[in-house]
Order: structure tokens, then C-alpha cells, then sequence
């Protein structure tokens, strides 16, 4: 393993990419699995709510797939992901998508923008189970639906209308979390909400270039923080 944020993993079963293998090698059967090397570099930081294990457990479970020449279908490999985390799934699609139910059924979308965003973590992790104990309610309304035709305006207005059900119990338990979002609003975000069960917070940006700046200015007054400049993968209508 190497990356900033390396140190703070395990070795063993408790890395998601070793499970993620171990859970492949027995679906296929230790004579259609040989020995792999495999090298994680870890970027982004641990426990922050942006599904950046599952990922790499996704990417394990993909590239896996191929070097072992399985044939094991898109269903098959869904359900072994699932078996290891309920955002494995959608990890697996690695596109723009609609995730109901626990994170198991996913809808790809047709089309979605490039979106300019900025990633803030004020360099805590949250524990997913303690927010989720730390919820006051459970049995909260559906989201409304996406927008039919998607732009930046449209998203942006869309997720003015929503809200993440976590966010009031994962800054219960750490609110630096507000300081984070207080940051992305100082650097004129058009939007900014928690990521995911925290403590990773995303500002939005009408393109590329005003994120790159925002990101330099929030990292100039923070420097102890995670700040990350990127966009949203581009969709274009039958790309999907």
C-alpha cells in the first residue's frame, strides 16, 4: 500500500480489497483463482463518507474478474459486492446512477453533466454505524424525482430541494463537519452539502476551473485538511 493515506489501513481481512478478493476466490474456487499481487494507493481519507473503499473493493472485484478470465455476470458480481458493503453495487456501475433500496438496485442514467465540485474533509473520520445510531428518525419521505433535462442549474436547484438524512446526526458526533461546509460557502460554492454519512463535504461549481480555484483558497486557510478539486463524470444521452 502507499498514498497519504495509507498508514491507517490494515493488511488483513479488515481491508475491503483483501475481502473483496477473498469473497471472488471462493465464488470461483481457488483452482480458477491463483495468487494475486495487488498495490493500493490510498488517496482519500479513511471513513469520510465518499465511498472511497468500496471503490477500491469494486476495482479489486472488476480487475480480478478479468485477469482470472471468471465468467461471472454483472448480477453475479453485484451480489458478491453487496455481501460486502451496500454501496458496493453502485461502486461496481462506476457511472452517474439512481440507487434505491439499501444501495442494491441501481438505475444508470442517460445522461448527466460535468460538474465542477470541491471535496472538503476537515481530517476526522466518521464511524457509518455511529452516525446511523445517531439517527432521530428513520422513516423519512422519498427524494423527489431527478430533473428530466439535467444541467448544472437544474442539479443544483434539485439538491436545494433535497437534503442527506445523516447530516444532522453525523454533526452531532463531529461538528467540524459545519466548518467544513461553512468553507465551501466562503469560497462561493452554488451549493454545499455533506457527502454520503460524513465527514467529507462537496461544493458545487459551475465548471472545472472556479473548483480548481476554490479548492486552492480553502487549502491556503486550511492546510491540515483534505481539499480535492474534481468534476462528475459527463453522460451524454445513449453513452449509458
Amino acid at each position: 500500500m502507499s498514498g497519504r493515506y495509507a498508514a491507517g489501513l490494515p493488511l488483513d481481512d479488515g481491508n475491503l480489497v483483501v475481502r473483496a478478493r477473498d469473497a471472488l476466490r471462493l465464488e470461483a474456487g481457488a483452482q480458477h483463482a491463483p495468487p494475486v499481487a495487488i498495490r493500493l494507493e490510498k488517496n482519500l481519507p479513511i471513513a469520510s463518507g465518499v465511498g472511497g473503499g468500496s471503490s477500491d473493493a469494486a476495482a479489486a472485484l472488476n480487475g480480478l474478474a478479468r485477469l482470472w478470465k471468471l465468467d461471472i455476470d454483472d448480477r453475479s458480481l453485484a451480489r458478491i459486492g453487496l455481501s460486502l458493503g451496500a454501496d458496493l453495487p453502485m461502486c461496481l456501475k462506476s457511472q452517474p446512477l439512481v440507487a434505491r433500496g439499501i444501495g442494491d438496485e441501481v438505475s444508470p442514467l442517460t445522461a448527466f453533466p460535468a460538474l465542477g465540485l470541491v471535496l472538503v474533509n476537515p481530517g476526522i473520520a466518521v464511524s457509518t454505524p455511529e452516525v446511523f445510531k445517531a439517527l432521530s428518525s428513520r422513516d423519512n419521505e422519498a427524494l423527489p424525482p431527478l430533473p428530466k433535462r439535467l444541467d448544472f442549474h437544474a442539479v443544483r436547484n434539485w439538491l436545494t430541494a433535497t437534503r442527506n438524512d445523516l447530516e444532522g446526526a453525523a454533526r452531532s458526533i463531529e461538528p467540524a463537519i459545519g466548518e467544513a461546509l461553512k468553507a465551501l460557502k466562503r469560497a462561493d460554492a452554488a451549493f454545499a452539502r455533506m457527502s454520503g454519512s460524513g465527514a467529507t463535504c462537496f461544493g458545487l461549481f459551475e465548471t472545472g476551473n472556479v473548483a480548481k480555484r476554490a479548492a486552492i483558497a480553502i487549502r491556503a486557510r486550511h492546510p491540515d485538511w483534505f481539499v480535492a478539486a474534481t468534476r462528475s463524470m459527463e453522460v451524454s444521452d445513449g453513452e449509458a
